[in-house]
């Protein structure tokens, strides 16, 4: 699904992506397991064997971590267009909050006014 089609602003770099079904991944792991190899796991990818199996839960993690970044950057959207609200007191300028999120103006203003329409429209929450 492109971002056009989301409303998301596109960063300097995206690339127009294919639509994809959207369901959620079990994130199975336990993160405070210590591993007895001394590598780093990846939610025990590295010990599939099976090349199906791996393609099937690499794909689905995925997903799953496309999902979640898109949704971040909607609430990025929204407290952009909080902190740059001109009914606020102690609002940011343009230029603080790009600093303040490592983005460019031009791409601070764009996530400001995305987020104006997501909060118009009730928010990012169900």
């Amino acid at each position: 699904m492109s971002q056009e089609h989301q409303g998301r602003p596109a960063r300097e770099g995206d690339e127009a992506r294919t639509e994809r079904p959207r369901r959620p991944a079990r994130l199975t792991f336990e993160p405070g397991d210590v591993v007895d190899s001394g590598g780093d796991r990846f939610f025990e990818l590295e010990s599939m064997e099976d090349p199906r199996e791996l393609l099937a839960r690499a794909t689905e993690l995925e997903h799953a971590f496309r999902t979640a970044a898109e949704r971040a950057a909607e609430f990025q959207a929204v407290a952009a267009a909080q902190l740059t609200d001109a009914r606020r007191f102690d609002r940011l300028s343009i230029a603080d909050l790009a600093g303040r999120a490592g983005w460019s103006e031009d791409y601070a203003k764009k996530m400001a006014e995305w987020g104006r329409g997501l909060i118009a429209g009730g928010g990012v929450t169900p």
